[in-house]
């Protein structure tokens, strides 16, 4: 394989799939994985270069299939192997790749592997989690779901012990410094990626490790955990990649890049809230901030950059002050908040106008990483934050304004599809979007694009160039075949902005988004006028 082969993630779009709620194959009122091949020429008409699938093992889906109780298999609601294989071969005719989730921090307590380890001390599975005979070990370790979970530790009956779970009680935390365990997951990552799957979201990694003195998180034997897991990867499976889950400050998640040697990616977290913060301020340093604090990362790897996903908007790497005024700019209802974060859909969020919603992604797409698109929001979908927990953004996808939105043939759905006046199906659907060359699919469409044909915004170099004016974002991508200029106004006034770019001075510059020619500079200063909410990409000739 060539170097660019093996570093694909670097140019790719990905698009997050809820399975649940993305097609309904068999009329059963549940997505599945014979809907989602149903509806694979759709993503590629789109650019979409990789879809990362939500959990689809079985599950008692006590944490919406994070909790898995068989690793070799697949969840009946969304089909079987064989629809797992057909899936993965469809997809590979169209270019397409497919990651999903591996959670190895834990296991659902229905899971084989606890009901026997709950047995007896002598079960050959009990070493496999975290037990002790008192719930005070540990006892520095943050409690992560501090709202429903008053310790780390469970006293289990049958077991006569406390078992360990960084996460909710149903799932116990598996034993890392057991062989047994490292090597049972190379087993299940040969099992799926022998079937052609590319790689993994690897969810929680943090937490793998336990050591008595520390706060359980971050430590080193997880790093040792995870380059021997890459290096098994790399080896029998070269190409294939480990996306890092955690929301921590970029600086912190530094070491799980290591040398190249561990994730190639990792969620870039603390921007996304940024992004927000700038757009309802109308004034970037926010962004420009934690951007310039992040790490310099090993050339084979890339951040991954987001603006929504399944879960809620998350407001844990941000102050205390910040998050309650994100909390009252974005969610002024008790209703719309939702742990330390907000439940909400990007369209909602961003008041349903077009033109932030253009923003935001023009400026995610030009940033530094391989961007991710969340199901739906290509297409505007809204949310109902009155469904449980974070369902609100898990409802059904819209593709039309026939029954259950296009979505299933059933007499009922696993979740009630949006119907109200502003996001409701008969409106806001696929069929609709592509009737319409000026709906935001198409303008979707045409962004993926113009990323593709500017390898700057993959693998070039990125600096901030001062603009005088602190409303607008100027981000200037560099490789050796082009130079790039992003700039976006974040207020909803008109803003004149003045740049110094001796070495540009001679450049005709042309918008790609339109394609129009803005001329030459008369001197060494880029001017321009940027409408509210404006955007502009700027290719240096």
């Amino acid at each position: 394989m060539t170097e660019k082969n093996l570093t694909w993630y670097k140019d790719a779009v990905f698009y997050e799939v809820y399975i649940r709620a993305f097609n309904d194959g068999n009329g059963d009122g549940h997505g599945d994985l014979i809907g989602l091949a149903q509806k694979l020429d759709y993503f590629k008409d789109l650019g979409i270069d990789c879809l990362w699938l939500s959990p689809m093992y079985p599950s008692p889906l006590r944490d919406d299939g994070y909790d898995i109780s068989n690793y070799y298999d697949i969840h009946p609601d969304y089909g079987t192997l064989d629809d797992f294989k057909f899936l993965v071969s469809e997809a590979k005719k169209r270019g397409i790749r497919i990651i999903t989730d591996l959670v190895m921090n834990h296991t659902s307590d229905l899971h084989p592997w606890f009901q026997e380890a709950r047995k007896s001390k002598d079960s050959p599975y009990r070493n496999w989690y975290v037990w002790s005979d008192t719930d005070q070990k540990y006892n520095e370790t943050r409690i992560i779901f501090l709202d429903t979970e008053p310790s780390n530790w469970t006293y289990d009956d049958v077991a006569g012990q406390y078992f360990w779970h960084r996460f909710y009680r149903t799932q116990p935390d598996l034993n890392w410094d057991n062989p047994e365990v490292i090597e049972e997951f190379k087993d299940i990552a040969r099992f799926w990626l022998s079937m052609g799957l590319d790689g993994f979201r690897a969810d929680a990694v943090p937490y793998l490790i336990e050591r008595e003195g520390t706060n359980c998180e971050n430590l080193p034997e997880t790093h040792v955990i995870l380059k021997d897991f890459r290096a098994f990867m790399e080896e029998e499976f070269p190409g294939t990649i480990l996306l890092g889950e955690a929301n921590m400050w970029p600086w912190d998640l530094r070491p799980y890049f290591a040398d190249g040697d561990e994730f190639q990616m990792c969620f870039h977290f603390p921007v996304m809230p940024r992004l927000f913060m700038a757009i309802k301020k109308g004034e970037v340093s926010d962004v420009i901030d934690i951007m310039q604090r992040t790490p310099e990362i090993p050339s084979s790897c890339q951040w991954c950059t987001f603006l929504r996903n399944h879960d809620e908007l998350t407001l844990e790497m941000v102050t205390e002050e910040e998050r309650q005024w994100m909390w009252q700019q974005y969610a002024p209802e008790e209703r719309m908040r939702l742990n330390l974060g907000i439940r909400r859909r990007l369209f909602p969020l961003l008041d349903n106008d077009r033109r932030k919603v253009e923003l935001l992604h023009a400026v995610l797409f030009a940033l530094p990483g391989s961007p991710i698109l969340y199901y739906g929001d290509e297409i505007g979908m809204g949310d109902n934050i009155w469904l449980f927990d974070r369902n609100g953004v898990r409802t059904p996808m819209q593709w039309s304004n026939t029954t259950h939105a296009g979505f299933s043939d059933a007499d009922e759905t696993y979740a009630p599809v949006i119907d109200d006046s502003e996001y409701g199906y008969c409106t806001v659907n696929v069929e609709n979007a592509l009737a319409d060359r000026d709906s935001i699919w198409y303008w979707m469409e045409h962004l993926i694009a113009l990323r593709k044909a500017h390898t700057a915004f993959s693998r070039g170099t990125y600096s901030f160039v001062e603009t005088d004016n602190p409303a607008v974002l100027a981000i200037l991508r560099v490789d050796d075949r082009e130079s790039i200029l992003a700039l976006a106004n974040f207020s909803d006034c008109e803003q004149a902005v003045r740049i110094n770019l001796p070495e540009y001075k001679a450049s005709e510059k042309i918008e790609l988004f339109s394609s129009i020619p803005q001329g030459f500079s008369e001197d060494e200063y880029h001017r321009t006028l940027l409408g509210p909410y404006e955007y502009q990409w700027l290719l240096m000739q």
